[in-house]
């Protein structure tokens, strides 16, 4: 699957879980979507907690 496939995909159950929910169940559908795919970034190695907190004192720093 591409990543505009996925893409489409993920928006179209978005507004499909607004349309049949609301729109506070989507909205919570979609941080929790999220935070799993945070979670799992984490988990692979492809993300760093402190390359996070690098990236936020390097913008402070470009202020």
């Amino acid at each position: 699957m591409s990543r505009q496939q996925f893409g489409f995909l993920a928006g179209f159950l978005a507004v499909a879980v607004w349309a049949l929910a609301g729109v506070g169940v989507a909205a919570l559908a979609v941080l929790a979507g999220l935070l799993g795919w945070l979670v799992v970034r984490v988990l692979d190695g492809d993300l760093t907690l402190t390359g996070l907190g690098d990236r936020r004192a390097d913008a402070r720093r470009r202020r």
